[in-house]
């Protein structure tokens, strides 16, 4: 006989959870009891957001289901933020709920909250288990769901009477995880598009992909000699040095870039939806329309034809497509090789950084100090916000595995996402991105950061405002400044009284020492780079674009 909360515990370790991120409640108290006597670590988080977020970065980085457990009500709420980026990430992810009890549902009882409905068009899959007994069953069930097809969030809800059960059930057995592989019709029909083809472009991006995946495809694309970009925030997917590789399709595309994809004969999306972000709002290629064929390469059937309708469509995972590529070959020498060099210059021309800027901190400097120091399995870590084009542009990216970002836009992510990465991998240097107003978003989870040892360096990028916003504001509605001016802490100080270490820059020659001296404190620290506002993006100031030029 097994409690419904050391059978939860029983099918997580069955499925192979190495740890989960949660803020403790009342309700789920049986399985924060099972739990002390598990292997399983539990990282406990400061904010429902920040935990949800924790457990989508390991998601995105392992492709299992990173674990979240939260109480009702507000904490299941507050947790909403990271199964949202987990859905519109394509990320797998499993939150664990505690429920009220069973016996007084329907009577708004404390905390009371309907998760079917609440979390329904956002998660994958919600269930509320009822029976105790049928916890091996539905947990490894969830597993299943957020792995296969198109990844995704599922919400689990734990009723408290239920969890302390005590009842006879199966012991759990793993999950069989679900690939998806092409036809050899649809091989033959790609490769009969790319004979024919004159200017044709591959766009990588989505989820479900592995190294050896991307190496595959890597070398596909040079034997083809096929021009490659990476969806929004999913750089890593390809070496950024490649010979094909020819920029990101994402937010403040290259235009050189964005103009080369409309006048495409041949589009072949691999993994990706290619929504709103990438497509610079359904331009590049039109809905439902497109102006070029359209090879969709995607693991989930119901997404092929949904927003484009493809001259030739392959229900098929990243994975499973990329090692069936690799075994083809042209027959004859690429027309279109000299612009996949001609499109590859363009982005090393267009991701090295400018020399100076407006005021006393210059962050091209920094970014080329950045890329000559950071190791190359580095993992970078951010929100959402203006800071970010610095590392979306200037970085090169030239390991899988080495990015982790909302495409869905959601500011607070890097703090969290950064505890998660560098729990997840140890070894390897982490660093949070960054800007004032995303940074407190969550910036309380530094404290989880200094509670568990986890190194991380978080670089703030503080010009005293919401960027973004401001930016749009100047644009549409110039020198009527409303509702995006910050006040900020002293966040040097703010690390050190967490008890981790900080540094503040003023000046670009500042940066270097700050960054070593943060490496080797050996806690987690916090650069804060003082920004002028009119650094606002890395082309143009504040004024410019309020004045229209």
């Amino acid at each position: 006989m097994r409690t419904g909360g050391q059978l939860i515990v029983d099918a997580l370790e069955a499925n192979g959870v190495q740890r989960i991120f949660s803020v403790p409640g009342e309700s789920y108290l049986a399985v924060l009891d099972a739990l002390h006597d598990s292997k399983i670590e539990n990282i406990v988080c400061r904010q429902e957001g920040g935990a949800a977020m924790m457990a989508d970065c390991e998601g995105r980085l392992t492709g299992k289901p990173g674990i979240c457990f939260v109480t009702r009500g507000p904490g299941a709420t507050n947790a909403s933020a990271g199964v949202h980026i987990a859905r519109q990430d394509s990320n797998p992810m499993i939150l664990f709920i505690g429920q009220i009890g069973r016996g007084i549902k329907e009577r708004e009882a404390f905390q009371e909250v309907d998760y079917k409905r609440f979390y329904g068009d956002i998660a994958k899959w919600v269930v509320e288990i009822e029976d105790a007994a049928r916890i091996p069953e539905l947990v490894t069930r969830a597993f299943a769901v957020a792995t296969s097809g198109r990844p995704g969030p599922v919400v689990i809800s734990l009723p408290e009477d239920m969890l302390r059960d005590e009842v006879d059930a199966p012991a759990p057995l793993p999950y069989t995880p679900v690939e998806t592989r092409p036809g050899a019709a649809e091989i033959e029909a790609l490769q009969a598009l790319l004979e024919k083809a004159e200017r044709p472009f591959v766009i990588l991006g989505g989820t479900r992909w592995t190294e050896g995946a991307v190496k595959q495809m890597c070398g596909a694309l040079e034997r083809w000699s096929l021009p490659v970009g990476c969806s929004f925030r999913r750089q890593a997917l390809c070496d950024q040095m490649h010979s094909s590789y020819a920029g990101d399709v994402g937010i403040g595309i290259n235009p050189k870039l964005g103009s080369y994809i409309k006048e495409a004969d041949l589009v072949i999306l691999v993994g990706c939806r290619f929504g709103e972000m990438p497509s610079s709002d359904y331009t590049l290629l039109k809905s439902p329309y497109p102006d070029q064929k359209l090879v969709h390469v995607y693991p989930d059937p119901h997404e092929l034809g949904r927003v484009y309708r493809p001259t030739v469509a392959i229900n098929a995972t990243p994975t499973a497509f990329a090692e069936a590529f690799s075994a083809t070959a042209p027959t004859k020498t690429p027309v279109w090789a000299n612009r996949t060099e001609e499109l590859h210059q363009g982005y090393l021309e267009w991701s090295t950084p400018p020399v100076t800027g407006p005021g006393k901190v210059h962050m091209g400097p920094i970014m080329a100090w950045l890329e000559e120091k950071l190791p190359g399995d580095a993992i970078i870590c951010n929100g959402a916000g203006n800071f970010a084009t610095w590392i979306h542009r200037y970085h090169r990216h030239r390991r899988f595995n080495t990015q982790s970002a909302p495409t869905s836009g959601s500011m607070g992510y890097g703090l969290p996402a950064s505890v998660a990465a560098k729990a997840t991998f140890p070894d390897r240097e982490v660093i949070a991105w960054a800007g004032d107003g995303d940074f407190l978003m969550h910036g309380q989870e530094f404290a989880t950061a200094v509670q568990y040892g986890l190194p991380i360096i978080v670089v703030i990028l503080n010009n005293g405002i919401y960027g973004t916003i401001r930016m749009h504001q100047e644009r549409d509605y110039p020198g009527r400044v409303s509702g995006t001016t910050l006040k900020n802490p002293d966040f040097a100080a703010y690390a050190r009284a967490f008890g981790g270490h900080g540094e503040t820059v003023v000046e670009t020659a500042e940066f270097a020492p700050a960054f070593e001296r943060a490496r080797a404190s050996g806690k987690p620290a916090i650069i804060e780079i003082k920004l002028d506002p009119e650094a606002i993006t890395p082309t143009k100031t504040l004024t410019q674009i309020r004045e229209g030029r």
